[in-house]
């Protein structure tokens, strides 16, 4: 069993900054990616970030330059730091992990059960 635990949403005024953490647990042999997604209420989910084992990240264009993804490998921890943040950053935060359990088993997706961030303007 393979568990995604998020925390760290919650409610902030306009241009000010929240950080989001998501722990996995369980049977975990490897993790090729950690990412967030959002979702807003009536639109899609949108990717928002992504880092790889390494060190590679990628953003979303509406978030670059405001949030940074960093990953703790040694803990299975992927946390988002959320800067300046926008009534349109408003949504549920979902973490993501792309992992497999056993040697030679295959990459599977995994999700949290996502946190609530509301920012007011």
């Amino acid at each position: 069993q393979v568990q995604l635990v998020e925390s760290g949403g919650g409610l902030v005024q306009a241009g000010g900054s929240l950080a989001l953490s998501c722990a996995a647990s369980g049977n975990i042999f490897s993790i090729r990616s950690m990412a967030w997604y959002r979702q807003a209420p009536g639109k899609q989910r949108e990717l928002v970030a992504v880092i790889t084992s390494g060190t590679s990240t990628n953003y979303a264009d509406s978030v670059k330059g405001r949030f940074t993804i960093s990953r703790d490998n040694a803990k299975n921890t992927v946390y988002l730091q959320m800067n300046s943040l926008k009534p349109e950053d408003t949504a549920v935060y979902y973490c993501n992990a792309v992992l497999r359990r056993n040697y030679g088993s295959a990459w599977s997706n995994y999700w949290g059960q996502g946190t609530q961030v509301t920012v007011s303007s």
